[in-house]
């Protein structure tokens, strides 16, 4: 049986792609000004109700501003990614921070993702799937080629790493 000794969680060396902080921007925006923009339709097209369409525009608007200017810089700052010999860290989220680590020994499948706004950056994401309950070890926003880069010396380093039998 392989020990992981010398594997500790601990903060990955490199950030993502600063694209990232863009791409998480316009995920915001979606997210954030579907119902303030309904809102304000319905406040600019139906006179009776202009002042209960007001207030919801206003009280649905400023936390969704709120959240577009904060949470993408938030993260940026948290993740944080690394592969070594042994494992591949990921540090994510912005409220809720997780820190992962993978040991190559312990690797099933390594996959990317390219969703649309993704490919407008030019940005990867990239997921370690080990055979551990507690989920897959996901990279973010890194730049695509550093992606592709990523999977292949993952794949050929998997390959060289004996399988743990726990």
């Amino acid at each position: 049986m392989e020990r992981h000794d010398n594997l500790r969680l601990r903060p990955p060396r490199h950030r993502v792609d600063r694209r990232a902080i863009g791409w998480w921007t316009l995920q915001s925006t979606l997210f954030a000004l579907p119902l303030p923009l309904t809102f304000g339709i319905l406040w600019a097209t139906i006179p009776p109700t202009r002042e209960f369409f007001m207030w919801a525009t206003l009280i649905s608007l400023v936390p969704g501003l709120l959240y577009m200017a904060v949470m993408p810089a938030w993260r940026y700052r948290v993740h944080r990614w690394e592969t070594t010999d042994e494992a591949v860290y990921a540090a994510s989220g912005w409220l809720w921070q997780q820190w992962r680590v993978a040991p190559l020994s312990r690797v099933q499948t390594v996959d990317t993702l390219r969703g649309p706004l993704q490919q407008m950056f030019g940005l990867s994401g990239v997921t370690v799937a080990t055979a551990s309950s507690s989920g897959a070890v996901k990279i973010k926003g890194i730049d695509h080629q550093v992606a592709q880069d990523l999977v292949e010396f993952l794949a050929a380093r998997v390959e060289s790493v004996p399988e743990d039998a726990t």
